[in-house]
């Protein structure tokens, strides 16, 4: 029978020590992609379109050297939690050997596939004319992207968040007047207009890759960082942990742009209205993910101390607190849907195509976040592979093929699609209870 008690104060404040810093940073990412998308509406649907595409084909792009990070956090909790912390840093100095060895290559190939990608995601010429570039620029932060979360998986692997989230602040500071300069050609810049938002973000993003290594530098060398290699054991040990966890990212990227391609085939200013819909979704899953990396980190620890009880608990208490907090979201939302779309979508019949999706998405936060926060867990016990089949399951082999049947095909459009996407959302929610439950993960060695 399932058990779920309402954490302590102990454990409650275990939880917020590493997951505040994160959510603060999660937040300033999300502000800053709320700002980007506030200053690029002004250019028009065509200009939104375009970012919106190019935004999902990015992190379709990036998203196998994002899972790097799972491989960093899960070894490096685990060996904090053994109380070998003068090998905790071994694991990220593996994370940014693959992001280089990974990065670069894949960066040079993506850029030149960029323009054939968007003439298959859009048959709109002005939105594949000014995303195309966009999505290029974009492509050149690769390799930082990848040394970026190898950094964030280390500093919540050893609860040092507080590092991630100073980082955060002064990159996303940065992004910000770098957006206002380039978008609109301010203190005598040129004016780029989308491709502006774009290179902004991807400047930003390399000045916060220095910036961690100066704080790893710091804070980290008496913990393997930069003079400790992995050996090739290690390196192959670490890139099979973060294998599943890449895949699961390539994966999901790649559904979120066919979940666009699919809105594309209904119309432009449907694929403007699900930019605006997605922007929400993440904002309101950033809080919920900073508990969620914690939890991957709690697992982590406890089993490094062969404790695989607390480990269970570790994975309830976090996964309860974030359904509370959809909760209270869902309350809050639903009277707020229509002004809140209203600030950044002002065409008022793209609103109207947006506002019933976003209802239904709000009330089925709680179970997403749960959900999260319980397929972290599972990494952070090191079943990758586990958590890796049940998102591919549940978005490629449920979700995409019926949002096709439902929205383009029997046109029930936009509206029929999140349908879906709640029955997909709740789902996959209830299997990660499921599996969290029946503890196949303890024993995992890494």
């Amino acid at each position: 029978m399932l058990k779920v008690a309402f954490p302590t104060a102990d454990r409650r404040r275990s939880i917020w020590l590493i997951a505040l810093p994160i959510m603060g940073g999660m937040m300033s990412q999300n502000i800053l992609n709320l700002v980007d998308i506030g200053m690029v509406g002004r250019l028009g649907d065509a200009a939104l379109a375009a970012t919106g595409i190019g935004s999902f084909t990015n992190y379709l792009a990036i998203s196998f050297i994002i899972g790097l990070s799972a491989g960093v956090q899960a070894l490096a909790s685990r060996r904090l939690g053994e109380g070998r912390d003068e090998e905790t840093a071994v694991p990220l100095n593996g994370g940014l050997a693959l992001a280089l060895l990974m990065g670069v290559p894949a960066c040079a190939l993506l850029y030149a596939l960029a323009p054939a990608a968007f003439t298959w995601l859009t048959d709109d010429p002005e939105v594949q004319a000014l995303g195309t570039p966009y999505l290029q620029v974009r492509l050149l932060a690769m390799v930082a992207i990848g040394m970026n979360f190898s950094f964030r998986g280390y500093w919540s692997a050893i609860h040092m968040t507080g590092v991630y989230l100073q980082t955060l602040l002064i990159m996303h500071s940065i992004n910000i007047f770098l957006n206002w300069v380039l978008i609109f050609g301010n203190l005598g810049a040129p004016e780029l207009g989308v491709y502006g938002a774009g290179l902004a973000t991807t400047i930003s993003l390399y000045i916060g890759t220095a910036l961690y290594f100066f704080f790893a530098w710091r804070r980290a060398r008496d913990k393997g960082f930069l003079h400790r290699r992995p050996t090739r054991t290690m390196l192959w040990q670490q890139l099979k942990l973060s294998l599943p966890a890449s895949i699961q990212q390539l994966f999901f990227s790649a559904g979120l742009v066919t979940l666009v391609w699919i809105v594309g085939r209904i119309g432009t200013a449907e694929v403007a209205a699900v930019n605006i819909l997605m922007t929400f979704h993440i904002t309101a899953l950033l809080p919920a993910m900073g508990v969620a990396l914690a939890c991957t980190t709690l697992v982590g620890n406890a089993l490094g101390r062969k404790d695989e009880d607390d480990a269970l608990q570790w994975g309830w208490n976090c996964a309860l607190l974030t359904f509370i907090y959809g909760l209270v979201l869902t309350l809050l939302l639903i009277p707020l849907a229509r002004p809140l779309l209203g600030v950044f979508i002002h065409n008022p019949d793209t609103l109207e195509l947006a506002y019933l999706p976003m209802v239904l998405w709000a009330l089925m936060i709680g179970f997403d976040t749960a959900g999260m926060v319980l397929m972290n867990a599972l990494i952070g016990a090191g079943d990758t592979r586990r958590a890796m089949w049940i998102s591919v399951f549940w978005q490629w082999a449920l979700f995409l093929p019926a949002a096709f049947i439902i929205g383009p095909t029997l046109g029930y459009g936009l509206l029929g699609v999140w349908i879906v996407n709640t029955f997909y959302r709740v789902g996959q929610a209830i299997h990660c209870v499921h599996q969290w439950r029946s503890r196949s993960w303890s024993g995992i060695e890494i």
